[in-house]
């Protein structure tokens, strides 16, 4: 099969859904696939040899975050070009809604058209004010799919149609095979010492930082070899300026790393620490932390808990509350039984995301749409907006 993949969002920048987006095409090359990704990215960037790059691109605040996305006729006329000369059977186009290389593939598309849906965002001002547009991205996408319950419902209930759930997935042997960094993990002897892991944006604010560095800063005194490794983006200065001084020697700031690298960090520390506070529709992290055999305490996020199972995969706390993180650090901290058999359940629940099994089924939605199609393509309306013939 010929497969098209479009991205929104830079791969000069690390993030889920590109992560999703490189895994997914991976996966689908092992399984004898053909495949492409369009994706906006200066044009020297290194990239995979299965992407192209379609150019720099612009940031667009969205769901409480900073996308950045390419927009406009330059990117236009690469869309079409490119969809022209991969002469796909099927393109999958993510978050077709956002204003960047997707939903230009949608309208430009003459074929069966897949769309993967991540986010659970129910309003935005810019959905809002291109309903029009939307509506017609809609019609013209064969079939849908949602990363998690959360991004379904909305499916069901904002966008006047339904999405197979098909979960987001993990490359188990990338993360379960690394060497953890050198000097990591610390040693978890009981009442004084562990390693605390988070990665992320520090400074976003719905990434939940303050309440894990509050939580780690009421336990660290009582505990000397408790340490925090910190990885994302963000400046050093800033980060260690939200500790007390006598704490900054036990925190570690990696600053952004590599998919390698992060690997390596999840390996590299006892409990893994989701404090989010909100606008998740998955928690791809939760899974990347059960691969690489870290036990895993998050935020009771819908998200969240449905990932770990209702919490038997991993620790849940009181979203927004440090005090509630501290007893649940503190608790596993001091009880490697409860750990351990945490972290045996992560590694069932987490074959279940595997890539090989999460692509095997979206090649099954590939399947559906391509029937559905009957293989037409749709000259007149792709002759309609101007594209060649």
């Amino acid at each position: 099969m010929r497969i098209g993949i479009v991205c929104p969002y830079s791969f000069d920048v690390p993030g889920g859904v590109q992560n999703h987006v490189m895994d997914l095409a991976e996966a689908l090359i092992g399984l004898g696939h053909e495949v492409s990704v369009l994706a906006p990215a200066d044009e020297e960037s290194e990239l995979p040899p299965y992407v192209v790059a379609a150019g720099r691109t612009v940031p667009l605040p969205y769901n409480g975050s900073v996308a950045r996305i390419a927009f406009g006729p330059f990117y236009t006329n690469r869309v079409r070009r490119w969809i022209t000369r991969g002469d796909f059977d099927v393109l999958h186009v993510h978050e077709p809604l956002i204003p960047s290389l997707p939903m230009m593939a949608v309208l430009s598309a003459r074929g069966p058209v897949v769309a993967t849906f991540h986010t659970a965002l129910t309003r935005s001002r810019m959905l809002a004010a291109a309903q029009g547009v939307l509506q017609i991205v809609l019609e013209r996408i064969t079939a849908r799919i949602a990363v998690s319950a959360l991004a379904r419902k909305v499916q069901v209930e904002h966008l006047d149609g339904g999405a197979v759930e098909i979960p987001n997935g993990v490359a188990v042997a990338k993360f379960a095979g690394v060497e953890p960094l050198p000097g990591w993990p610390g040693e978890c002897a009981t009442g004084s010492g562990g390693t605390l892991g988070f990665l992320g944006r520090f400074t976003e604010a719905r990434k939940g930082f303050p309440i894990l560095r509050d939580a780690f800063v009421a336990l660290a005194p009582h505990r000397p070899g408790l340490r925090l490794l910190v990885a994302g983006p963000g400046d050093p200065d800033d980060l260690f300026g939200r500790f007390p001084a006598e704490l900054r020697d036990r925190v570690t700031f990696l600053g952004l790393v590599s998919e390698v690298d992060k690997a390596r960090m999840l390996r590299s520390v006892d409990l893994y620490v989701a404090p989010n506070t909100g606008g998740e529709s998955f928690g791809m992290i939760l899974t990347e932390a059960l691969a690489a055999g870290a036990t895993v305490v998050a935020s009771d996020l819908d998200a969240f808990r449905r990932v770990l199972d209702g919490g038997r995969a991993g620790r849940l706390f009181p979203t927004g509350d440090p005090a509630g993180l501290r007893t649940v650090l503190a608790e596993l901290l001091d009880d490697p039984a409860q750990r351990a058999a945490l972290t045996a359940c992560g590694e069932q629940v987490v074959a279940h995301y595997d890539w090989p099994v999460v692509a095997r089924r979206v090649v099954e939605v590939y399947a559906a749409a391509i029937e559905a199609t009957d293989g037409r393509v749709i000259d007149q309306e792709w002759a309609g907006l101007g594209g060649p013939r």
